[in-house]
């Protein structure tokens, strides 16, 4: 007779992947039923009182598997190690016996116990005479720990890591923030900033969000034995602000160079960040007349000034050298960029600046040149930031910036080869996705 199988009521039994859907199962239960009918059916109007009984006795021959059933049942099991649980305890939960609980113990295989840890996924194979055959623990980092049975001895091993990439899609639509959309989407913060990063030249993030605007994003993720360990690359990225569609894929250049085009080939890379900020607000624009906070009198305020915590990162908006990084006057710390054709930016009132920042240091656009402070004639933490050309300063919001150059006519194949897959994602999930948030 084939052995009962045995199952743990002392934990949450995991749920079943569903083979067929639910109406097939409802039609599949039924059938028997039917058949049961039909058999026991007697036609109308039949007098059943003068039908003659009738005994009948057949051998009936069972089927041979019913007598050949398998001895020895292997259950393969997962489990998530529960608070404050000792390996006795998680061994006994998964129907290891007593006496093989005691010898993994007094055996090295025990100090895996070690490494358990709250939340931790286990995986075991344990035969129905409760006789552990092998388990397997995932650490918090994605490290795995095993312990395999040969014969009355465990063995304790690390086995060979599996380190992969997947890519991940996912949509959202803006209710109050960037922030806030992408948590309800489970999309990480670090792929949030580089989607305000990739449209940055395009839409501020600060003002021009909308409620009811919606974004894709496909992305990368690196695990480490099927556990996520790091996030990868943003591959492609759709935003729609006030209904006008922004999109981004990421190409790599024969050079090894990677930047981020619009479906069509033209660079996102401008010349130019729009802020120096990721998050910020304004608090003072540009003005050819202005009542300074702390002087009294007017004065031309010659830049925009950003509201945000000491400390936020400061980026350099555009690829430059260093011309100046210290105190100065006013302006307390103050790091200015020399671009090309003329172009400076100031960024001034830093609580203090990066690493390495100092006269002659070359930058590239959104590197982290320096952090919001409240330094100089200033009455509370902000960055001052200016733009002037040929020395003279305009304003940063609305000056025309220069672009980057267009991709090269000998690309554009390769470019298409590469970006085509990630063009088609954004048109399924703008499909799909967007159409289960309404």
């Amino acid at each position: 007779m084939q052995q009962p199988k045995r199952v743990s009521l002392n934990h949450p039994i995991p749920p079943l992947k569903r083979k067929l859907p639910v109406r097939g199962l409802v039609i599949a239960a039924l059938i028997p039923v039917f058949g049961m009918v039909t058999a026991y059916g007697i036609a109308p109007d039949t007098d059943t009182r003068n039908i003659p009984l009738q005994t009948s006795i057949e051998n009936l021959v069972l089927p041979q598997d019913q007598e050949t059933l398998p001895q020895g049942q292997v259950y393969h099991q997962q489990e998530k190690v529960i608070a404050g649980e000792t390996l006795a305890g998680l061994l006994a939960r998964i129907g290891v016996s007593e006496q093989d609980t005691s010898l993994l113990l007094s055996q090295n295989a025990g100090q895996i116990g070690r490494f358990l840890r709250a939340g931790q996924r286990i995986q075991a194979k344990v035969n129905d005479q409760g006789e552990l055959l092998e388990l397997l623990l995932t650490a918090s980092d994605g490290s795995q720990y095993r312990v395999t049975r040969q014969g009355d001895n465990f063995l304790l091993d690390q086995p060979e890591e599996i380190l992969e990439t997947r890519i991940v899609m996912r949509s959202g639509r803006i209710d109050s923030s960037l922030f806030a959309a992408t948590d309800r989407a489970s999309i990480p913060d670090s792929v949030a900033v580089k989607m305000a990063e990739i449209f940055g030249t395009q839409i501020d993030f600060r003002d021009d969000l909308r409620k009811g605007d919606t974004f894709s994003v496909t992305y990368q993720i690196n695990t480490r034995n099927g556990e996520p360990v790091g996030i990868g690359k943003v591959l492609a990225a759709e935003y729609v602000n006030g209904g006008k569609a922004y999109r981004a894929v990421l190409y790599r250049s024969p050079t090894g160079v990677e930047s981020y085009y619009t479906p069509e080939g033209e660079s996102l890379k401008k010349g130019f960040l729009r802020s120096p900020l990721e998050f910020s607000r304004v608090t003072s624009g540009f003005s050819n007349s202005r009542k300074h906070p702390i002087y009294g009198f007017h004065r031309k305020h010659t830049g925009v000034d950003f509201g945000a915590p000491t400390g936020t990162r400061v980026k350099a908006t555009g690829d430059a050298v260093v011309s100046f990084a210290g105190r100065k006057g006013g302006y307390g710390n103050l790091v200015i960029l020399r671009h090309q054709n003329g172009y400076e930016t100031y960024y001034a009132h830093l609580n203090g600046f990066s690493k390495g920042i100092r006269r002659g240091t070359p930058v590239d656009q959104g590197d982290i040149i320096g952090y919001v402070g409240s330094t100089g004639a200033s009455t509370g933490p902000h960055l001052h930031y200016e733009i002037r050309i040929a020395g003279n300063p305009h304003n940063p919001l609305t000056v025309k910036l220069p672009g980057s150059p267009p991709l090269p006519v000998a690309q554009k194949i390769r470019f298409q080869q590469q970006t085509a897959a990630w063009v088609q994602q954004l048109d399924q999930l703008r499909g799909t996705n967007l159409a289960a948030l309404d």
